[in-house]
């Protein structure tokens, strides 16, 4: 019974996080919620942002999703290396 709940739980979770302009990653480390952008934002139109002018054009984030925080909660250490990387 516990067994067919979980797929279920899975599922409502993802459509929630998806309705919500959620995106998850989730390993065995750590599980990482970032926003997107809205759509119905009437601002950026769902791009996130626009490039402001000038000789080096840059592009602003829009607040619809920069100003959200990411969230992460962490699960289990990361193991260190056994040895120097170079």
């Amino acid at each position: 019974m516990a067994a067919a709940a979980v797929p279920v739980a899975l599922a409502a979770a993802a459509a929630v996080l998806k309705a919500s302009r959620w995106q998850l990653y989730a390993d065995r480390h750590r599980i990482h919620l970032t926003p997107y952008p809205r759509r119905s934002c009437p601002d950026c139109r769902g791009e996130g942002g626009w490039w402001a002018g000038g000789p080096f054009p840059e592009m602003e984030a829009c607040g619809c999703w920069s100003d959200r925080r990411e969230l992460r909660i962490r699960l289990l250490p990361v193991p260190a290396w056994d040895e120097p990387p170079f």
